[in-house]
């Protein structure tokens, strides 16, 4: 079906203009048509991206998933599945993420973070390219007990796949997918071989799975590792770039979370907030229906845009503004519903970690250069580099 016309993706971006897009959209047309990237809905409001990510069984996940459309392979758990098929998937990996064992990561978080940001704070340059990419691929690989080759695998191969995402080169994105399962398919053979104990090893845990008495299709625990492994790298690469943008052009702050570090973890989510590093997550209408009184055609892509949803007046007054004295933030930062990013709890603790440490150690940043940015789905900068002040 033909839609209207309401807005076009622009071609560039700096770090602000895609939140003056929003609020535009937000005021104007909150739930709106574009043409580019095969055609989609944005909501850009929070309730109706509440309704959308809790209505699965109007809006299905399993058609496409993120807009533009980057799956050209094999179906991935547990986002590619409705419920109750996603479930297995999603407990066998939050198993993992107890808040006993996430204490434990809290204590491991430390020197990991320290090994890659000490050399950054040392010699200051690109905290994406130096730091942020490199300290997320670190910690998969102790999530998932990868050895050290595998890991540099995942880092050399998870950067090739991400530079091919940002300029669409859809045949070079597809080899370095099927690279990326080449690693998962590895970690499984491995582990068929040599068995862990599901409580302590994530591969094992799925392994482990049974429904109705029957383990889990090997093909599709592969599409559920593939998924993991790399939907743990992108986001904190761009949002810790982000977060150093923000300390960077208020000082003020970056002082307030040095004398007072007990404020970090009410700034982080203060952060999570105004840079969502994601704006692309989909779901497709299984039937003609309507968001807001806007009609929804039957297989209509619908993009729930996060990183405008965060900045929803009508939840978060004041929206563009750093305020700690929010009495709630109804953050919809890692999704809601059924598909809730699993992994959310063990991010903030990277991330809480991060900006512990960068306030710490560092007094001031001053930006250098330009920021490139990421696309669409992501949010966040891509590379940008900053002079530091060490304390």
């Amino acid at each position: 079906m033909t839609h209207k016309v309401d807005f076009t993706v622009p071609e560039i971006e700096d770090f602000d203009s895609p939140h003056a897009l929003f609020a535009e959209l937000r005021n104007h047309c909150p739930v709106a048509w574009s043409d580019d990237m095969g055609g989609f809905w944005a909501v850009t409001k929070h309730a109706d991206a509440r309704h959308v990510l809790e209505n699965w069984e109007m809006f299905t996940t399993t058609i496409q998933n993120v807009v533009p459309r980057v799956a050209t392979t094999q179906r991935r758990p547990p986002l590619h599945l409705d419920p109750p098929h996603n479930k297995p998937y999603r407990n066998a990996i939050q198993r993992h993420l107890t808040p006993m064992k996430l204490s434990d990561w809290e204590k491991r978080m430390k020197p990991m973070v320290a090994r890659f940001l000490d050399p950054w704070i040392e010699a200051g340059g690109d905290i994406c390219k130096d730091f942020s990419f490199h300290l997320p691929i670190a910690m998969l690989a102790d999530f998932f007990n990868l050895d050290a080759d595998k890991a540099e695998l995942i880092r050399v191969v998870g950067a090739e796949f991400n530079m091919a995402l940002q300029r669409m080169d859809f045949d070079l994105l597809r080899a370095k997918s099927d690279e990326l399962y080449d690693i998962a398919a590895d970690l499984i053979a491995d582990r068929h071989a040599t068995p862990r104990d599901p409580e302590t090893d994530p591969a094992a845990s799925l392994l482990a799975v049974r429904v109705e008495g029957e383990p889990l299709p090997d093909d599709m625990i592969l599409g559920a590792l593939r998924q993991f492994l790399l939907v743990g790298i992108i986001a904190p690469t761009t949002f810790i770039g982000s977060m150093a943008v923000h300390l960077a052009r208020h000082p003020e702050h970056h002082a307030e979370l040095t004398a007072n570090p007990d404020l970090v973890p009410e700034a982080l989510e203060e952060l999570l907030r105004l840079y969502t590093p994601y704006r692309g997550f989909a779901r497709t209408a299984r039937e003609d229906t309507e968001i807001s009184g806007c009609p929804i055609s039957k297989g209509d892509p619908v993009a729930i845009v996060f990183t405008s949803a965060n900045r929803d007046a009508e939840v978060f007054p004041d929206p563009d503004s750093y305020r700690l004295d929010r009495e709630a933030r109804d953050l919809l930062t890692f999704g809601r519903g059924p598909h809730m990013c699993p992994g959310a709890p063990l991010a903030r603790v990277l991330l809480r970690e991060t900006l512990l440490q960068l306030t710490q150690k560092s007094v001031r940043l001053e930006q250098r250069g330009e920021i490139e940015m990421t696309n669409w789905p992501e949010y966040g900068p891509l590379s940008v580099s900053f002079d530091v002040k060490k304390r």
